[in-house]
């Protein structure tokens, strides 16, 4: 005679083998994953945040990035202004750029340890060269003076802690020595400034004029092109550069031993005319810088970042392979033990994050994710009792996290790779689930 089962017994039973109850379940506890996920995000950026600190504490230290700016020929104008009775005067400057500015540069890198942190650092040597023509049209309404004796001319450079050696100028085949700052602030809030004698005999000619500077820097060199025509040629031997600003070389070449590049900039090509009275074209010439930037051959945060933003996928796609093994195979899994494997997967970032500021990204990445695979392939074959599943776990999670490695490496086609595995994933999963009927089916432990 069977015992009839009590109501007690019915909902234990349904409870324990109930497929939309742990459905739910399995859902619920990948939502609460998303926490130790985002936390995982958060030192992810702790430790970027202090990678940048270490980057402006080498800096202070050394020297920041720099920008040429300049040379500019400013001549004081005295001007006289009549008020009712009263008669005043005012000081304006004009300023002149040189009609041809060539520079030819070489950039040796050095890399700098904050702690664990590097930081990427040069010495430069460039070579400044052009000419002027100071024959400007004025504008004479109310010019009393124009004093050439007290003409001055201006080099701008961010961070005057990177000058190595003295700065001389030869113009018109003068050597002048140089001042430090800027009298002209607003167009060049830092620099050095150069005395320029008896140009008044020289106001009609072509006026040459030479320099070096002996620079060191971190990560960024800008320049400024001042010239109706600017010629600009760096070589390095850093195989890592990026090339920035307004403007992107006319010429490059980058090898495994470093690199090539030359611009060639017109005055056509900005928006700001080779003279002008006051300081009104201040923000455009601003504006209008371009450089190379020196980078590190991998962005290991960044890289981690963007891993970490697939934490979902990844914490998705396992719990669906083991729930499906439950309904397949008729193997119970208890939710604290999706629970354990979610900590994993949640623990791969941050032995990712841990082992790549001591290495390199891609090793960091697969040390982790064979740590994680590891351990949660061999879990699965004590909770399963099956060798064949506990592989089959272990080449799906392979499948998952070979996936997203290349997903990370193809920065350009991440979205594109990404929709078409998730495409993949979704019709395998659909394929595989077709012939269950989940209004008839239960979970009984073999």
């Amino acid at each position: 005679m069977n015992k009839e089962t009590s109501p007690i017994d019915r909902i234990n039973s349904w409870l324990k083998n109930s497929i939309s109850l742990k459905l739910f379940v399995i859902t619920i506890l990948m939502l609460l994953l998303l926490i130790p996920a985002s936390m995982i995000k958060s030192v992810i950026h702790e430790r970027e945040s202090l990678s940048n600190q270490a980057i402006i504490e080498v800096s202070n230290k050394w020297a920041g990035s720099q920008q040429i700016n300049g040379p500019i020929v400013s001549i004081p104008l005295i001007y006289e202004y009549k008020d009712e009775d009263k008669t005043y005067e005012t000081t304006k400057y004009i300023h002149i750029l040189p009609e041809e500015l060539n520079i030819d540069g070489n950039i040796s890198p050095e890399k700098l340890k904050r702690g664990i942190y590097e930081v990427v650092v040069y010495k430069s040597k460039l070579a400044l060269s052009g000419k002027f023509l100071l024959n400007k049209e004025i504008d004479q309404n109310n010019l009393k003076e124009i004093k050439y004796d007290q003409a001055f001319l201006t080099i701008g450079i961010s961070d005057l802690r990177g000058i190595e050696d003295q700065v001389i100028l030869n113009w018109d085949n003068k050597n002048l020595n140089v001042e430090p700052g800027s009298r002209i602030s607003e167009l060049i809030y830092s620099g050095i400034t150069v005395k320029l004698p008896n140009i008044e005999t020289n106001i009609n000619k072509s006026i040459n004029f030479s320099f070096s500077l002996n620079l060191q820097g971190s990560q960024n060199l800008d320049f400024i092109p001042l010239g109706s025509t600017t010629n600009v040629r760096i070589n390095s031997n850093w195989p890592y550069p990026s090339f920035n600003g307004n403007f992107l070389p006319d010429h490059r070449n980058v090898t495994e031993t470093g690199f090539e590049a030359d611009w060639k900039v017109l005055q056509l090509n900005r928006n700001f005319p080779q003279s002008w009275i006051g300081n009104k074209h201040a923000e455009k010439i601003g504006q209008s810088n371009f450089g190379v930037n020196l980078i590190l051959p991998l962005d290991d945060y960044k890289k981690s970042v963007r891993s970490s933003k697939y934490a979902v996928m990844c914490i998705a796609l396992t719990f669906l392979i083991f729930f499906l093994v439950e309904i397949i195979n008729k193997r119970k899994i208890h939710p604290f033990q999706y629970i354990l494997v979610g900590f994993a997967l949640c623990i791969f970032y941050i032995l990712l994050i841990s082992i790549s500021e001591h290495s390199n990204f891609n090793t960091a990445y697969i040390i982790s994710s064979i740590s994680i695979i590891g351990m949660i392939s061999l879990y699965a074959l004590s909770i399963l009792k099956s060798k064949k599943l506990s592989l089959f776990l272990l080449a799906t999670l392979t499948s998952i996290y070979g996936f997203l490695f290349v997903t990370l490496q193809l920065a350009d086609y991440a979205l594109l790779m990404g929709s078409i595995g998730l495409t993949l994933i979704l019709a395998a999963t659909m394929y595989f689930t077709r012939n269950i009927n989940w209004y008839e089916i239960n979970i009984d432990s073999k």
